[in-house]
């Protein structure tokens, strides 16, 4: 039986904490799929298929193995997802105790909703302060990201800045 899991996120913009979470858990994992999830609460910067396009470049580039699967939902709950594909974990990569208190009523309903279970994973500690919404920030203020983002991620940023 092949153990897969799911890394869902908005991943807007992908940041090193995020790939780094992958990394470790495409380790664990016979097939990680990385999916990039609509979240109605927020407003986007980048589409869903150029964050699809650059998560796979960046897994590319950083040489992560390829039992990677990068994809888009928006077709239902991530539990849905979950089912469709065989997962039996989700991991969410936790920074802080606010993170903590957002994520764990999201693990519980999904526990309870498809016996999906929440592995939480903490960042190396130099990712632990950055999060895509202060990525976007500083982008927006003109401010270098490249200390906490993908190479790709970065020129994406750069060619789109108005």
């Amino acid at each position: 039986m092949s153990r897969i899991a799911v890394v869902p996120g908005s991943f807007d913009p992908v940041t090193l904490g995020h790939l780094d979470v992958i990394a470790r858990a495409a380790d664990l994992y016979d097939t990680l799929h990385v999916v990039v999830v609509h979240n109605p609460s927020k407003s986007a910067l980048i589409p869903v298929d150029q964050r699809v396009m650059l998560i796979e470049k960046a897994i590319h580039a950083a040489g992560l193995p390829n039992n990677i699967v990068v994809a888009s939902w928006s077709e239902g709950l991530l539990v849905d997802y979950c089912t469709q594909v065989g997962a039996k974990v989700v991991i969410k990569g936790i920074r802080n105790q606010a993170d903590v208190t957002y994520e764990t009523p999201m693990a519980l309903v999904n526990r309870n909703l498809a016996g999906i279970e929440t592995l939480f994973m903490l960042p190396e500690p130099g990712h632990a302060y950055v999060s895509s919404s202060l990525v976007r920030q500083v982008a927006a203020l003109g401010g270098d990201v490249r200390p906490y983002v993908p190479h790709v991620v970065a020129e994406h940023l750069d060619a789109h800045s108005g």
